[in-house]
């Protein structure tokens, strides 16, 4: 052991504690670890700046212009609006309905913008039709992951294998080579989510001839208002009387929380009331005589008829995160008052002003039309979406046109793949991407003004950072340790237990420091096992690469499922209930398929 090893186990270590305590956004963590890497003399100034120009990091800049612009233009709304189903069926032929056409998308397009914009849709469609919400928000996400392991330019980490390959002197991945596991892992995981989502998804099951009630639950943060009648008066369970179809969740006083089912609560003044109701409810609040919305009094210079309820999920850029909600004042930077937050499906109802923001946080706002208008494409939020139908009208010429382009750049490499299967002699796929990109900007359906906002830099820099790491672990000699430690374990298995032992291991780094940078930490290690082997690396790269796409138990390796969780109000526990099974599936086909395509 060098001392060069030594540092790369530290700053490993570093990588995942760090990560699993979620010290701050990945980007910081991951360049902070390259640039120990270059201090110590684990890697040269080159290799640390040589990821921010790999080929892969570029096309996936120039992707997020490509999103933003097919976002901009209102097509994944419009596409989401028409195929949804006019009728309730059986969960059986619902959910591969919703989910082959997101799949299909989410394998030429990044997967956050698809999730982001039809999750609203979904929702608003499951209140229409009387079913559960709950039954279909993961199954979105799921679909977005399934698309993204059919193509190389599917999702991020998918591009990351791809340059690590060309940069070690390696073949690169064609369009759809993955789609040989990837497709066969989708089909079976449509038939999964058919057969067992209705019983394993939480929310109320579908049944053929039951109508079910449940719609989506928003909570109000209430006081008396000065003289009101209601002081002093007891509790009908969880209702108080005067105010119609509002359930109680909890009153705080005196920074003590009580609980209408734990005790009878006679409401006093100075009390916070946190309430439960529809998205009716606002408006009859606003109205109500007797009680106000805590911190109304910012907006008393609007009319009620103009204030209008949104939910926000806090990203990685909002300005505000780490903060108290006493600290980051929301209307001074939003001119909106808060509503309630939820996190882990839950709403918090102790003490908000000293609570801290977390990325993820759902937070529900009351605005005026101008908070939309204004922060509705921020990078600050994952979603910003208005409770009552808010659509914004997109000319159809832009529709048809951002359409005709993506179907373009997609033919164009789909050409360039076929071109290089016969004839040998293939484009880089930038330049179509480049193309479409453009296109969008100059035809103003992305507008320019965005172009930077648009592109998450924290990702980017991720995946920069992840290239330097990997270049580190291969110089120190820990990829060489790990993998002859590894090929001895599972020597008697041979090749094909190396593979299992590959992607456990990328499957694990994931959920824990996310897909592009597990998928760039496990590469070397491939590498070298094969060479231990003797064996050709790429059954292990393919495997690394569907590990890393495939992130169904956690919110950690994937920004889709983060988004979901919030939206959703999903627990942990949901998402391994139902994603635990589905991991196995992935990781059994993988091991028995990728051998027999792609031979040792």
């Amino acid at each position: 052991m060098t001392f060069q090893s030594w540092v790369v186990i530290a700053a490993l270590l570093f990588l995942i504690v760090a990560f699993l305590v979620r010290a701050m956004r990945p980007g910081p963590i991951l360049f902070s670890a390259a640039a120990i890497f270059l201090a110590t003399g684990v890697i040269s100034a080159k290799e640390l700046i040589a990821g921010f120009s790999n080929n892969g990091v570029v096309i996936i800049v120039v992707l997020f212009w490509v999103n933003e612009g097919i976002k901009q233009s209102g097509l994944i709304t419009r596409l989401a609006q028409e195929y949804l189903p006019r009728k309730r069926h059986p969960m059986f032929f619902m959910l591969p309905r919703i989910m082959i056409p997101v799949s299909f998308m989410s394998a030429f397009l990044n997967n956050l913008p698809i999730v982001v914009n039809i999750s609203p849709i979904l929702i608003r469609w499951a209140d229409g039709l009387k079913i559960s919400y709950k039954k279909f928000l993961i199954p979105l996400s799921y679909a977005a992951i399934f698309g993204g392991m059919c193509s190389l330019i599917g999702t991020s980490s998918n591009l990351v294998v791809h340059g690590l390959m060309l940069e070690n002197g390696f073949r690169g991945l064609h369009l759809f080579e993955l789609a040989k596991v990837g497709g066969i892992i989708s089909i079976v995981g449509f038939i999964y989510m058919a057969v067992f989502g209705n019983a394993l998804l939480p929310g109320e099951k579908i049944k053929p001839q039951k109508i079910t009630t449940e719609t989506k639950d928003y909570y109000y943060n209430l006081i008396l208002k000065s003289g009101s009648r209601l002081t002093g008066q007891l509790l009908d369970g969880n209702r108080i009387p005067g105010l119609t179809n509002l359930i109680v969740h909890s009153v705080e006083r005196r920074n003590r929380i009580l609980k209408p089912d734990e005790t009878r609560i006679k409401l006093q003044k100075n009390d916070e009331i946190l309430v439960k109701g529809d998205a009716n409810s606002l408006k009859y609040l606003l109205a109500h005589q007797e009680v106000k919305i805590k911190g109304m009094d910012n907006l008393n210079y609007e009319k009620p008829e103009n204030l209008k309820q949104y939910e926000v999920v806090l990203s990685p850029q909002f300005m505000g995160l780490g903060k108290t909600i006493k600290e980051f004042d929301f209307f001074k930077n939003f001119d909106a008052v808060i509503l309630a937050i939820h996190r882990n499906g839950e709403p918090l109802a102790t003490n908000l002003s000293n609570l801290k923001l977390k990325v993820g946080d759902n937070v529900v706002l009351l605005a005026t039309e101008k908070f939309i208008n204004i922060w509705e494409n921020s990078s600050m939020f994952y979603l910003v979406n208005y409770v009552r139908d808010h659509y914004v009208k997109k000319s159809s010429w832009q529709r048809w046109t951002s359409l005709i382009i993506l179907t373009a750049m997609v033919l164009g490499i789909v050409i360039n793949e076929i071109v290089s299967y016969s004839f040998g002699w293939q484009l880089n796929i930038f330049i179509y991407v480049a193309m479409a990109a453009m296109l969008l900007v100059w035809l103003k359906i992305m507008p320019h003004e965005n172009y930077t906002r648009s592109v998450s830099w924290d990702t980017i820099i991720s995946i920069a950072s992840a290239f330097a790491i990997s270049k580190g672990i291969q110089n120190s000699g820990i990829a060489s340790a790990y993998a002859e430690d590894a090929v001895s374990i599972v020597r008697s298995l041979g090749p094909a237990g190396a593979l299992a032992v590959i992607y456990l291991t990328t499957a694990i780094l994931t959920e824990i420091v996310t897909n592009n940078a597990a998928v760039a930490l496990v590469f070397p290690v491939a590498v070298m096992a094969a060479q231990l082997l003797e064996v050709r690396p790429y059954p292990f790269f393919i495997a690394i690469t569907i590990a890393g796409a495939s992130s169904f138990m956690t919110t950690g390796g994937y920004r889709s499922n983060l988004i979901i969780k919030a939206f959703g109000k999903y627990s942990h526990l949901d998402f391994l209930r139902i994603g635990t099974l589905m991991q196995l599936i992935a990781f059994i086909i993988s091991v028995l398929i990728i051998p027999h395509i792609w031979s040792f």
